[in-house]
């Protein structure tokens, strides 16, 4: 795999250009199955970049939260969303991760898996132990997926945002020898 180059989005800078949230709208609209599960869009068929814009806004508008733009050879082939601790809970150690969408036009090419590994990595480096995310109950391809990158399901509780049931799972962040060979995994190095 060609090597992956992740830029970031942070509640401070200003807003995205015109190309670039037309870009992250094609990944978006590529993920019409999850959003279909999701129910985030009213139109899981019809995503648009006015509504790409605000759902990006909501994300970066709860303190901690980074939006990471994974490309390969310049083209965009996965967005994740960060957050360095979980919003209605304080006193949860670990960084969360609130999405990851890989186009769907790049699906079964190991983006998703480089991306995780750089968000693992990205997490290790600055010290920190695990790594949460909530995985609907309805989504079992996703919750295969980070099964199989070691997360295991720790909680089971409904989302913040509409109720919805999902599975919590955690992964532990091992040593900073491991960190840097998984962060040259990711980085498409051998």
């Amino acid at each position: 795999m060609a090597a992956m180059y992740v830029d970031i989005v942070t509640p401070d800078d200003a807003a995205l250009p015109g190309a670039l949230l037309t870009e992250i709208t094609g990944v978006y609209a590529s993920a019409q199955a999850f959003h279909e599960l999701t129910g985030d869009f009213p139109d899981a068929g019809d995503i648009r970049v006015p509504q790409v814009a605000a759902a990006l806004a909501d994300e970066l508008s709860v303190p901690g939260s980074v939006v990471h733009l994974a490309r390969v050879r310049g083209e965009l082939v996965a967005v994740a969303v960060t957050l360095d601790h979980h919003p209605a809970d304080p006193d949860d150690p670990d960084p969360w991760i609130g999405l990851l969408l890989v186009h769907g036009e790049r699906r079964r090419e190991g983006h998703g898996r480089a991306l995780a590994g750089h968000l693992a990595a990205r997490f290790r480096e600055a010290g920190r132990t695990g790594l949460r995310l909530a995985v609907l109950d309805t989504n079992t391809t996703a919750l295969a997926f980070w099964q199989a990158l070691g997360y295991v399901p720790v909680d089971h509780r409904p989302d913040l945002r509409r109720g919805r049931e999902c599975t919590v799972l955690r992964r532990e962040l091992a040593g900073p020898r491991e960190g840097r060979a998984e962060a040259g995994a990711a980085a498409g190095e051998s």
